[in-house]
This record gives structure tokens, C-alpha cells and sequence, in this order.
């Protein structure tokens, strides 16, 4: 059973059970339904409908939709045999994940008709996971078969624009290790809903800036061994030493003209890294690129990016599940 479909609904006999449904059930695009999840007899979750995304989420313009058509169905449609329509079969879920005060939000969009069944944490740059480049980024992972859940790293208080730079290093001290604690919710209950459920073996581990750095603290203390692969654009405050602790294969994309993530510092990484990374460095492009193309010639770099990460993730999860 694949968790393509993996909509979680509520059932007639015990309203309160998180439920996996067969392949292809999904909600109506219009219903709005809240749940209570239990783990272990302990409710912890609630889910919300809020629509199949091929209606249009009021952030995601017609433009950012067809671009999706554009680069992810017509690359399945050739490789996985679908067609255009599994993109108008991603559906979006709002979950609340833990109990009481220390609850966090998150997104999670599942593949319907061409779902292969594994996880994707997503981590936000700063300004957090109700952005909208960040969700359609989301998105477009979702449109080739995967389920991603992106999670709200600063309790409801991202970065914002009009902030003076002042504010920054406290700001970013006082959310660290609250967005590690989130980290650490999402992953259990990733676990507990993907991998207990025998859904997938592996979960994959993607991050933006801020939460490309923390892709690699992440992986550097996976001792479980929950996660197969990760991906870091552009990572910010990255330690070699700990970089050094990740034993699985990291897909880094950067620019060479992004102070932020500086590409001596990357190819360093690739070197001592045994978990087998690989380095790609966009010539002439600085920070946030990928997910937020400004030009373009950023757009054309931002396809050519999605289509290095499917295939990092097509050879890494879903062929290796084989």
C-alpha cells in the first residue's frame, strides 16, 4: 500500500484512529474535515482538508502551476509511463504535529496517482514554510510521487523582509533551537506515520539556506538511520567537522558567487565526505537562486536544478527501494 494516496481520513467505526486508505482515496476538493490522531492511544494530531492544489492554493499563481506541468509531468510521463494528470492529483493537508503548547504546523502534500510511497522533509530558509516559493517548490516535488511534509521551524514568527539587519542574529539565536525541536517532532512523526505504517524504509531530507545547513546537522546525528539521502541548497552556517559525520550521499547545489555558502567550503565537503555527496556549482549565481529564480537566466539554472535533485532522488530512494 502506497501512501499515494495515503490521505488521512477518519473512519465511521473509530473517528479518532489515523487511518491509511487505499491507492486513488482522496477527499473531495472542496471538504474540510478535522481529525484527531492518536499515537499509542494519545491523540497528537489534527489534519484539516484544504483542497486538491490542482484548484489553485490563493498563493500559487497560473504561471508557477504551468511551470509544474512544465518540468515535472512531462519528465514523469516519460520515464514513469503517467501522464499530465498525476499533477492535478496533489493534495495539500495542514497538520499539527505533537500535543498542547508545544504543537507544531505543518504542510503535507501526497501524490495521488503516481505516489511512490516516500517521505520528504522539507526545511524552510527564513522566512518560513507558509512562503509561497517554498511551498510550490514543495509542490513540484509532490508532482513527481513524493510526499512531503514541510514544517514550520519558527513557531509562526519567520524572518521578515522589513526587519532591520540589526535584528537578525538575535532573532536567529532565539529560533535555532526552537526550529531544532521541530526538526526533531517532524522526523517522529514521519517515522511513526511512514516508516511503522512499512511504507517506505528510507525518508529523504531537503533544506533551503537555514534549513539546507540544517540537513546536514540533521544527517550528522541520524544514528537510527532514518534518512537515505539529503539535498542542500545553498546551506548556510555549515561546519566541515560536522559534515564530516554524514554517512549518507548529499546532493549540494550552490552558486559560485554566494558568500553564504562558499564554494571552497563545498568542495572541501566533497572531498572528505564519505557518504558519497556530489557538488554543483552554478556559475554566476548567488543565494537562493533555485527556489526563488529573479531572472531569466535564474529560471533557466532553477530547471536545470529540479532536474539534478529528481534524479538524485530517483537514483537514491525510490531505485535503491527497489
Amino acid at each position: 500500500m502506497g501512501l499515494a494516496s495515503a490521505i488521512f481520513m477518519a473512519s465511521a467505526a473509530s473517528s479518532s484512529r489515523f487511518l491509511l486508505r487505499p491507492p486513488f482515496t482522496t477527499f473531495s476538493p472542496n471538504l474540510q474535515l478535522s481529525v484527531n490522531l492518536n499515537f499509542n492511544g494519545k491523540p497528537s494530531v489534527t489534519v484539516q482538508k484544504i483542497g486538491n492544489l490542482s484548484v489553485n492554493r490563493r498563493r500559487r499563481s497560473s504561471i508557477r502551476r504551468d511551470k509544474c506541468r512544465r518540468l515535472c509531468c512531462s519528465q514523469v510521463r516519460i520515464e514513469y509511463g503517467t501522464d499530465e494528470e498525476a499533477c492535478e492529483l496533489v493534495n495539500g493537508i495542514e497538520v499539527s504535529i505533537g500535543e498542547g503548547s508545544e504543537t507544531v504546523a505543518a504542510y503535507l502534500l501526497t501524490a495521488v496517482k503516481n505516489n511512490n510511497g516516500i517521505g520528504i522533509l522539507l526545511l524552510s530558509d527564513i522566512f518560513g514554510f507558509e512562503d509561497s516559493s517554498t511551498r510550490d517548490f514543495a509542490y513540484r516535488i509532490a508532482c513527481n510521487g513524493y510526499n512531503v511534509l514541510l514544517p514550520d521551524l519558527f513557531n509562526g514568527d519567520p524572518w521578515q523582509k522589513e526587519r532591520p539587519m540589526a535584528l537578525f542574529e538575535p532573532w536567529l539565536a532565539t529560533h535555532t533551537q526552537t526550529a531544532g525541536t521541530n526538526i526533531a517532532a517532524s522526523i517522529k512523526w514521519m517515522v511513526d506515520e511512514f516508516v511503522a505504517a512499512e511504507i517506505v524504509n528510507k525518508l529523504g531530507i531537503i533544506g533551503f539556506c537555514f534549513g539546507g545547513g540544517k540537513v546536514i546537522d540533521v544527517l550528522s546525528e541520524d544514528s537510527d538511520h532514518h534518512f537515505g539521502i539529503g539535498v542542500s541548497f545553498y546551506g548556510t552556517r555549515i561546519q566541515p567537522s560536522v559534515a564530516g559525520k554524514v554517512k549518507v550521499p548529499v546532493l549540494y547545489i550552490t552558486g559560485d558567487d554566494d558568500p553564504l555558502c562558499p564554494v571552497k567550503l563545498m568542495e572541501d565537503i566533497e572531498r572528505d565526505n564519505v557518504g558519497g555527496s556530489k557538488v554543483v556549482v552554478f556559475k554566476g549565481r548567488g543565494h537562493g537562486f533555485v527556489h526563488r529564480p529573479a531572472s531569466n537566466e535564474e529560471d533557466k539554472d532553477a530547471e536545470e536544478a529540479f532536474m539534478i535533485l529528481r534524479n538524485w532522488l530517483q537514483n537514491g530512494l525510490v531505485a535503491e527501494g527497489k
